[in-house]
């Protein structure tokens, strides 16, 4: 006899708020470990973006605070 029917057998032979005992148990491991899965998502390499450096080449944009600076003046 193969281990899942014996269990199945051992489970069905439990009272019957036993049985939702180990529903609500399996229950909570496939949460926890569903949760666990998704809970490290793989970090994001911008190495290889094409935004990474778009604006390398302007003159302008070679100091940011300074940019952003002159930007709020003009703006507001």
């Amino acid at each position: 006899m193969l281990e899942f029917d014996r269990l199945q057998e051992d489970i069905l032979s439990l009272p019957e708020d036993a049985q939702q005992m180990v529903i609500d148990f399996v229950r909570l491991l496939r949460q926890r470990y569903q949760t666990s899965k998704t809970a490290s998502p793989q970090p994001l390499s911008f190495d290889d973006q094409p935004f990474v450096g778009m604006w390398s080449d302007r003159t302008d944009m070679q100091d940011s605070t300074a940019w952003v600076r002159k930007m709020r003046q003009q703006q507001w």
